[in-house]
């Protein structure tokens, strides 16, 4: 009988070895099922087949660690039990009614057919629920750590309560991981130092279990509009952009290392690209792979910025950020975003220029003022309607009048974080506006058309620094802010997402005078000071 192990198999443990060497080392002793039915007909175990899922992720929460370091675990540790062992990585597929037919064709298709699994031939050792799809086939499922089926309770901790354990201390050498641990894992996980990496990446307060900051975010949405401001924002930053090791980070799906690969004065650079939605990176190794970039030398890496360096040291000539910093103070605190401004600074070379573009906020934000919005450009009921679908809500939030969705928009805002706008309506000279600070009104201004992806938009703030408020971030942390740098109003935002929609109003001596635009956006270029 083959015996098929599925799992994330981070790590294994020393009873899942001995478990399996009683199985393959006794034939003779009794053998249970799931169900505490003995197997009448078990014989010798002629094979391990180790299914590693998820393989086509690593840098997350659900899996740290990369496919080709577990299966480097997993050979070691069926090398021990001198059997013929097989490693097949399954890429995740989402949520499907029958994974286990799924892996059990991946398994087929990736031996050439030489190993066909059938409830004949094989036996499943499983103790998680995924043990269902395979009973549901018609598999007998071995229990190794499951004590009893309906109420999930164990005999032994499963091996992700191990990877738990390491990841909340950073250490290998406690009693009970050198004790639980299997040798041939402790070895790898000590060679590539990855119960620090694990730690990390387990512990990182903004990332979401599989490796995102936000769940609600749609990729196809996202990726189209990066595409689509692509160009304008190469154009803004390329005058400031020193040759040499070049790094964006957050760079979503690449499309700024294209331009700057492009560019002939950069010819002799070399790009590194980092983004931590797993999504996004895979996007932009699709597009290394389909020879997108002029230049050869362009390098991506997964990798969380927020938290520590991810260049060496005084490596960097040039660091550009875009649309990265406001998603930094809206997901983590304040100081995150202050550990992210000295990290860069420490990553460049003396002389080296941190190129940020993003949203800004209003210089004096917490003055009151008087936001007249158009009721008369879309419908004015029904504002708090619940949606099943993203696309709903989406359609349903087009039709609403600018004066309406500002309802909706005062409802959603940063509801989960409990940081929300506050206003009051007031009526002056017969017509009503909407009074509160100018950072708040600045908010909506910015958000307010960002209806594909509402659910998302409604977490991030943009308005929390002003210009100054960077400027001054910046020296403190040794940076010299470059002639260059400063906010503005981009004109297209301007014309067709402000006029006819949104007026300021301040009231002065009694009576109301309007307001310039907010800013939409900054590039503020921080020169690397020689560090003392």
């Amino acid at each position: 009988m083959h015996l098929l192990i599925p799992g994330r198999h981070h790590l294994l443990t020393n009873f899942q070895f001995e478990y399996i060497s009683h199985l393959i080392n006794h034939q003779s002793s009794p053998v249970h099922d799931v169900h505490g039915s003995p197997l009448e007909k078990f014989t010798s175990v002629r094979s391990l087949i180790f299914v590693v899922t998820s393989a086509n992720h690593e840098g997350t929460k659900r899996n740290p660690i990369s496919f080709y370091l577990r299966a480097m675990m997993l050979q070691s540790f069926g090398e021990k039990l001198n059997i013929p062992c097989y490693i097949y990585g399954i890429d995740d597929v989402g949520i499907i009614d029958d994974f286990a037919g799924h892996v059990l064709k991946q398994i087929r298709h990736q031996s050439d057919h030489h190993l066909d699994l059938t409830p004949q031939n094989t036996f499943v050792l499983c103790s998680t629920p995924v043990l269902s799809g395979y009973l549901d086939l018609g598999f007998k499922v071995l229990p190794c750590e499951l004590k009893n089926l309906e109420d999930q309770t164990y005999f032994h901790d499963l091996p992700w309560r191990y990877v738990e354990k390491i990841a909340h201390t950073g250490n290998l050498q406690t009693p009970d991981i050198k004790n639980s641990v299997h040798p041939s894992c402790l070895d790898i996980w000590s060679n590539y130092d990855l119960a620090a990496k694990v730690s990390k990446i387990m512990n990182d307060p903004i990332l979401g279990e599989d490796g995102d900051i936000t769940e609600s975010r749609d990729y196809n949405t996202y990726v189209r509009q990066m595409d689509e401001i692509a160009e304008l924002k190469y154009r803004e930053t390329a005058p400031f952009i020193q040759s040499g090791n070049i790094g964006d980070i957050g760079c979503a799906v690449g499309s700024w290392i294209k331009f700057a690969s492009h560019d002939k004065k950069l010819a002799e650079s070399d790009f590194y690209g980092i983004e931590v939605a797993r999504e996004l990176y895979n996007i932009c190794s699709q597009r290394k792979a389909n020879r997108e970039f002029s230049n050869p030398n362009v390098f991506f890496a997964q990798k969380n910025a927020v938290s520590d360096l991810v260049f060496r040291k005084g490596t960097m000539h040039t660091i550009h950020t875009s649309s990265l910093t406001h998603e930094i103070a809206s997901y983590g605190k304040m100081e995150d975003l202050s550990d992210f401004i000295r990290n860069r600074y420490q990553e460049l070379v003396d002389g080296g220029v941190w190129i940020n573009r993003d949203v800004i906020g209003p210089e004096h934000g917490e003055t009151t003022v008087f936001m007249l919005l158009n009721d008369q450009d879309g419908i004015n009921d029904n504002f708090d309607q619940s949606f099943e679908s993203r696309k709903e809500l989406s359609d349903y939030l087009q039709r609403l009048s600018t004066y309406t969705r500002f309802k909706r928009f005062a409802i959603d805002f940063r509801k989960q974080e409990g940081d929300q706008i506050r206003y009051e309506e007031v009526e002056i000279e017969g017509r009503s506006y909407m009074k509160l600070s100018l950072s708040d009104a600045a908010e909506y201004m910015l958000t307010k058309d960002y209806t594909d992806n509402w659910e998302s938009e409604m977490h991030e703030r943009f308005c929390f620094w002003s210009f100054q408020d960077w400027k001054k971030r910046l020296t403190e942390a040794g940076f010299e802010v470059l002639p260059g740098s400063g906010p503005y109003t981009n004109p297209w935002i301007e014309k067709n997402r402000f006029e006819g929609s949104v007026e300021l109003y301040q009231l002065k001596n009694g009576k109301l005078r309007q307001l310039p635009s907010p800013p939409t956006n900054a590039i503020i270029i921080g020169k690397k000071i020689t560090d003392l």
